[in-house]
């Protein structure tokens, strides 16, 4: 069933993208490039790159407009093996993982307003795991169990999973109406900021010759190695590779759209379109926000500082700096008024997400390469409603482990490794089926792709180098499902054969 037009899918992109990243991230961000001009150079690489992904990406939807999205390209261009790689990696980490943390910022956020909701508020102390140290690496290190903050997490996972159930024109509409609303707060912080945001310290601090400050291509820029690594200094273009952790995440997701796709109406022509104007409206609202930042808030600050100025972008509290934007500017509401827009971009967020990754395990499974069970829609609703539960129960369980913000860290090499070999696939397939139908051709072929993939392996090689703690862990998640797609491959061959 078709249900999902160009402004639905379109919500869908800005919705998947837009949670709490852009709130939060630009202080590391600003802590690892230390000048306002790098700080802006991330966000718009990060940009830069999202929106060449998504033009690509545009092709190979309009080609393939079937439920899988991403799973799908990939198994037709590189072989089932590595559409298995990437379904496996976005259930065990990348989608629910995702869903997990987005689910406890909108805890974090809400207990703003209620503050017994606090991750201190323990109901179930099941015990805490103590760190394991693996080179430069440490795992663990957490408390597990419930607390009323990963409670209203697990919530919000259930109540959004069981209302994808009842039709995607339910699940789209709380996707419009949630995404409407935080694009409208962006928006709106970007126009204030503009119009009322200004502080004369913090544009002196960070505009006219100070904008350049430690930008320049001879600069040298302090990295950590790893946990509790060395100190190595590195050049301007290393450490805006090293920043795409934070900016490249904060713009993720913007291909859920793709797993929909069997649900989208004119998808070879719809498609396309999503992927092109959302991430486009994202990264330029990113981008302003940032700006915003800037003229509000004095990048350098110091952690010990006893005002929001004092302290600056760089150690905003607990990272929040689109708060203490608003707590600058307006004061103690404006910091309600900006929490409650967090939680309302992470209730969108999270429907996005739990609408979309739900259609890649359908996929797998029909493939036989998942739960049989997964396979089946909904008999009134023609929704993947099983998939939604299995979905919704390991997400659960990572709000529980409270690992997921881990996961997330370390699953960063993997996403930009699956972008960059679904990318090769539009390379293949342009050889292998030539005669293919192409409603749409990916704009700046082959120049923009190519360059997309050289960036792309240059900042995963960075990774590795420079944050093994982030890559590594992700590497070996991919690598396992490898044993796993050969067992489970065997076993479905098994049960043909004896059908």
């Amino acid at each position: 069933m078709q249900g999902l037009g160009l402004t639905s899918a379109t919500m869908l992109v800005m919705g998947s993208m837009i949670g709490s990243g852009i709130f939060i991230v630009s202080a590391e961000i600003g802590r690892e490039v230390d000048s306002p001009a790098l700080l802006i150079g991330a966000w718009s690489v990060a940009g830069f790159m999202t929106i060449v992904a998504a033009l690509s990406y545009g092709e190979l939807a309009a080609m393939m407009p079937r439920a899988g999205g991403q799973y799908v390209y990939l198994r037709e261009a590189l072989g089932p093996l590595w559409g298995f790689l990437y379904g496996w990696t976005l259930f065990l980490v990348i989608q629910t993982g995702t869903i997990a943390a987005v689910g406890v910022a909108f805890g974090k956020f809400l207990g703003v307003f209620v503050p017994s909701i606090s991750s201190t508020h323990w109901l179930l102390h099941l015990g805490r795991v103590p760190p394991i140290h693996l080179g430069p690496m440490v795992l663990g290190n957490m408390d597990v169990g419930i607390h009323t903050q990963n409670l209203v997490a697990i919530l919000l996972v259930i109540f959004l999973s069981v209302v994808n159930i009842f039709g995607l024109k339910t699940g789209a509409a709380i996707q419009n109406i949630f995404t409407a609303a935080k694009v409208a707060a962006l928006l709106g912080l970007a126009v204030f900021g503009f119009a009322l945001g200004r502080n004369g310290h913090a544009v002196a601090a960070n505009f006219g010759a100070n904008f350049w400050h430690n930008a320049g291509l001879s600069a040298q820029h302090a990295v950590q190695v790893g946990v509790g690594g060395p100190i190595v200094m590195v050049g301007t273009l290393t450490i805006l590779a090293v920043a795409q952790v934070g900016s490249l995440f904060s713009a993720d997701a913007w291909n859920n759209v793709t797993f929909t796709a069997g649900e989208v109406k004119n998808p070879s022509r719809n498609l396309p379109l999503s992927l092109a104007l959302g991430t486009g409206v994202v990264i330029a609202l990113y981008i302003a926000c940032n700006f915003i930042y800037l003229t509000a808030l004095p990048l350098d600050g110091t952690p010990s500082g006893a005002t929001i100025l004092e302290r600056g972008i760089k150690y905003a509290a607990e990272e929040r700096v689109g708060t203490a934007v608003m707590t600058q500017m307006f004061g103690a509401v404006g910091g309600l008024l900006m929490a409650a827009a967090i939680m309302i971009s992470g209730f969108g967020c999270a429907n996005g997400l739990i609408l979309s990754g739900a259609r890649v395990y359908y996929a797998m499974a029909k493939d036989g390469l998942f739960f049989r069970q997964v396979a089946k829609l909904h008999p009134t609703y023609k929704t993947p409603a099983i998939s939604l539960m299995v979905q919704m129960v390991w997400a659960c369980l990572l709000c529980v482990s409270g690992s997921y913000g881990q996961l997330l860290d370390y699953i960063i090499f993997a996403v930009l490794l699956f972008y960059i070999l679904t990318i090769v696939g539009l390379f293949v397939l342009r050889r292998t089926r030539p005669d293919a139908s192409r409603p749409y051709r990916a704009l700046g072929y082959p120049v923009l792709p190519i360059i997309y993939i050289g960036m792309a392996l240059c900042i995963d090689a960075v990774l590795l180098r420079y944050k093994p703690q982030f890559t590594w862990p992700g590497l070996i998640v991919v690598l396992l499902g490898i044993p796993v797609y050969y067992a489970w491959s065997r076993s479905a061959g098994a049960k043909r054969a004896s059908a």
